[in-house]
């Protein structure tokens, strides 16, 4: 994929001109943020807007005979896309990527010119929005965006597990005309481990002398999928896999059929001043400071999907993931709630060949219950992928379970009782127990407090760790990573939430010891 990160012209005031290459503009680069943040006192007020993006695009002669898209990995939050001032397409959530294709919009061998028109604002007709929302949602194209180049017959989808250790299973989606063949290979350092040509999509390829994905050695090997046709390879796709087998018992679970007690933090995807725009190293970095610096075993994406480089890092370094659909404890009307399944849809579809990713959480985090929105998002989330369990994230005990996993946010502790609220108190269900928050704003601490009060937060997210670990929970997660700007009914006074292990600049206060003390 060709990148297109650099060079766009950006208006904060969109017009019905801007698609139609009028008027000069400042140039950005992707990723962007449409308004520099403060560190105190942000306003969320001030990145909301209907913005534009526009950019100029060489098309040459020789893409004629192929088919183009336009891939954005992550745009906040409402955005429509435009070729040569021709509308293509509208994506409703700025927490999942998605593709146009431009092929019959464009002009071959010409500059031809790529618009967006950006809703930054809090808009409620789509998630997480329409209730209060405890952190800064941002705005602007965040995430990198590209032009993919494909043949008239492609491969749009690989999709892979791992029934055991040593097989491999995949089903592949080829989008074009006529009868495919398919070759899997399975690589390691570009040579050749085990191979298999099939006149079925659905392949199913044994390696015996596969080494498992697992925390202290990630593997990972390249699967590489051939679209044939009369004997002509017409495209290949080739991604990351690890060998690797989940199974959650009612007071365990296990990763390749050893226990694993799930340790970690809650991660946003923000800094300081750039909101959600940070490059692909600094996303990486996030994953490289919880494994190596913080110790920890699992890390969950608090409260959406978030960058596939930092998920790829999870990968690579194996740090086991929890990732949410988009949304902060408010349910909107029934167009609201389709939109919401559409995010379950969309995040399954283009994370589920991470092998950190353990379970989807389909439920939208600490929300009542609402059986029939989410039985959907039960049901489509097995049907996408029945090789992971479910879980839904709440702040109720004795919650109707529809998910596999009941994830509580258990904030009982508040420095001299237990640290966990007794299973049998949260839930009769004969269900696995996580606990997927603690502490954060039960005690919120600055760097700069005094050596009592750090000391007192510590000691709170040890004794914690400790009490769950009771032979009925899976784990416990904390909230969260580091410290994060949020709106004006939330945080310490200038809408800062003080509730990381770790400063916002990710500078470690004492708490980040009672982590890295367990790796």
């Amino acid at each position: 994929m060709q990148s297109l990160c650099f060079g766009w012209e950006f208006t904060p005031a969109w017009s019905e001109n801007f698609p139609q290459g009028k008027g000069s503009f400042p140039l950005v680069d992707i990723p962007h943020n449409v308004q520099p943040m403060p560190l105190h006192y942000a306003d969320s007020e001030s990145y909301q807007m209907l913005c534009g993006y526009r950019k100029a695009l060489e098309i040459p002669l020789e893409y004629r005979q192929k088919r183009l898209f336009l891939q954005f990995d992550g745009a906040a939050h409402i955005a429509t896309v435009y070729v040569n001032g021709k509308e293509l397409a509208t994506h409703c959530t700025g927490y999942t990527g998605f593709r146009v294709e431009i092929t019959q919009a464009v002009r071959f061998g010409e500059t031809n010119l790529i618009s967006v028109r950006l809703d930054t604002s809090e808009n409620p007709a789509t998630p997480p929005f329409g209730g209060v929302v405890d952190y800064l949602t941002f705005g602007g194209i965040y995430r990198e965006v590209w032009l993919d180049v494909r043949s008239e017959s492609y491969i749009s989808d690989v999709f892979v597990t791992t029934p055991t250790l040593t097989r491999l299973k995949a089903t592949v989606t080829a989008d074009g005309e006529g009868d495919f063949r398919y070759r899997a290979e399975l690589l390691e350092d570009g040579q050749v481990l085990a191979s298999l040509d099939s006149d079925s999509p659905e392949i199913l390829l044994e390696y015996p002398q596969a080494k498992p994905w697992n925390l202290d050695d990630p593997q990972r090997y390249d699967f590489r999928v051939s679209l044939l046709q009369n004997g002509a390879i017409l495209d290949e796709k080739t991604i990351k896999v690890g060998f690797r087998t989940l199974e959650f018992r009612e007071n365990s679970f296990l990763l390749n059929g050893k226990p694993v007690f799930l340790r970690g933090l809650n991660r946003h995807q923000c800094w300081p001043y750039v909101g959600y725009a940070m490059p692909e190293s600094m996303q990486r970095e996030d994953a490289r400071i919880l494994k190596e610096e913080l110790g920890c075993t699992v890390v969950r994406t608090s409260h959406y999907p978030q960058s596939h480089h930092f998920i790829d890092e999870c990968d690579r370094l194996g740090l086991l993931v929890l990732t949410e659909i988009p949304g902060w404890q408010h349910i909107g009307n029934t167009a609201w709630q389709d939109q919401a399944v559409e995010n379950v849809r969309e995040m399954i579809l283009q994370y589920r060949n991470h092998p950190s990713i353990i379970t989807w959480g389909v439920r939208i985090n600490e929300s009542p219950d609402l059986s029939d929105f989410y039985r959907r998002t039960n049901a489509l989330a097995r049907q996408l992928d029945p090789s992971r369990p479910t879980h839904g994230v709440r702040c109720i005990t004795g919650s109707e379970l529809l998910e596999d996993i009941y994830t509580y946010n258990d904030f009982v502790h508040r420095g001299t009782n237990p640290g966990v609220t007794p299973k049998k108190r949260v839930t009769k269900a004969k269900k696995p127990l996580l606990i997927t928050e603690h502490s954060g704003h039960m005690f919120p601490t600055k760097s700069f407090d005094t050596w009592q009060r750090r000391q007192e937060h510590a000691l709170r997210h040890a004794r914690v760790q400790s009490d769950a670990v009771d032979g009925n929970h899976l784990g416990c997660i904390g909230w969260c990573m580091f410290d994060y700007a949020t709106h004006k009914d939330f945080g310490s006074g200038d809408r800062v939430c003080y509730h990381g292990v770790m400063d916002a600049f990710r500078n470690p206060k004492l708490a980040a010891y009672a982590y890295a003390s367990q790796g």
